[in-house]
């Protein structure tokens, strides 16, 4: 391991990794409010809503990110031109967004139906039985799936550099094609990957801890 290459390209590749956080947490986001609505509409008693929900889900959870990533760079709608970040952010978010609404909607399927029906009794509203009866309770099962999945998120954000993001993996490649050390170069990005999926995996035994959830043996 050659020291003095890792510490002079140590630079590129923190922000590379800065890099790789910033679009995975913004696609985390986004994906999480666009999971929650797609969510609600599979659990809608409307047929319609259903439907686009199910084909929603049924498209993006079976098409590799790398596919829909191509689509929205490449070939936009209406001949929209969208920054590589931009398109990064998109393709993660509505790919992360499929699996999200399903382990919503397992969440939220899991609450004691009874429990809903005595709040509706009682005169609560829709949006305080979401808020205060089933989320509360929904969110003790969705945390671990949901940690998960963004850890699986971050790790697929490396093919964001396809597109010239400048992701840890980008610039990874760019080090390794100045410097042709592999060990070096792609060994840095490694470490540093596991380094931020580990402080996720960290986030995820806290909330766990926080809400007494029994890890599945």
């Amino acid at each position: 391991m050659n020291g003095h290459l890792v510490s002079s390209y140590m630079p590129i590749f923190i922000n590379g990794a800065i890099m790789t956080l910033e679009i995975t947490l913004i696609s985390i986001v986004c994906a999480t409010i666009l999971g929650f609505f797609v969510a609600l509409m599979r659990l809608s008693n409307s047929k319609i809503l259903r439907t686009i929900s199910f084909l929603y889900v049924w498209i993006f959870r079976g098409t590799p990110l790398l596919l829909i990533l191509f689509f929205v760079y490449y070939a936009p709608p209406f001949g929209i031109q969208l920054s590589a970040f931009i398109a990064g952010i998109i393709a993660m978010s509505i790919n992360s967004a499929s699996f999200k609404s399903e382990i919503i909607r397992a969440g939220i399927l899991s609450v004691d139906k009874g429990q809903l029906e005595a709040a509706e009794a009682i005169g609560m509203s829709p949006m305080k039985r979401m808020f205060r009866i089933l989320l509360p309770q929904a969110i003790r099962l969705i945390i671990p799936p949901y940690i998960n999945n963004a850890v699986i998120l971050l790790k697929e954000s490396a093919q964001v550099s396809i597109i010239t993001v400048p992701d840890l993996m980008l610039q990874a490649q760019k080090a390794y094609n100045s410097t042709y050390s592999p060990m070096e170069t792609l060994g840095v990005a490694g470490v540093l990957y596991l380094a931020m999926s580990s402080l996720l995996m960290l986030l995820q035994f806290f909330c766990e801890k926080k809400l007494r959830i029994s890890p599945k043996r």
